[in-house]
């Protein structure tokens, strides 16, 4: 198994599906893709993968999501683990969220539904080196 982990979250399985398999067409087992359909999962699930010692490196948030808002969780995960790159996918945020995400959780990319499968594999190539 990768000790180095890419965690996508989304509310919209079709999404997450498409994600994992767009990331493993690029990246292949380099990198364990995990994926959390709400926040509070995503949460539970980096839990549990820096418990079997894999590192998150970047995290692919949808913006629009029930509960907590894609730029809030951003905000809460750069607190908690600033090392971890995020990147936002929406297909509704609006500026204002991006840019508090931006400010707050030094987001480093936003990505707009719908997203081809070579910006998503650019924008997380740029994100890991």
């Amino acid at each position: 198994m990768s000790e180095a982990g890419i965690l996508c979250v989304d509310d919209e399985i079709t999404i997450l599906d498409s994600l994992k398999e767009q990331l493993f067409r690029c990246f292949g087992d380099r990198y364990l893709v995990e994926v959390a359909s709400s926040a509070t999962e995503a949460l539970e699930v980096m839990e549990e993968l820096q418990e079997d010692g894999v590192k998150v490196l970047i995290i692919v948030s949808d913006w629009l999501m029930p509960g907590i808002k894609g730029d809030e969780f951003l905000i809460k995960v750069h607190q908690q683990y600033p090392e971890i790159v995020t990147v936002m996918l929406t297909g509704q945020a609006d500026e204002a969220a991006v840019e508090r995400a931006r400010k707050e959780a030094q987001l480093y990319a936003c990505l707009h539904k719908p997203w081809t499968e070579t910006e998503l594999t650019q924008v997380i190539t740029s994100a890991l080196k």
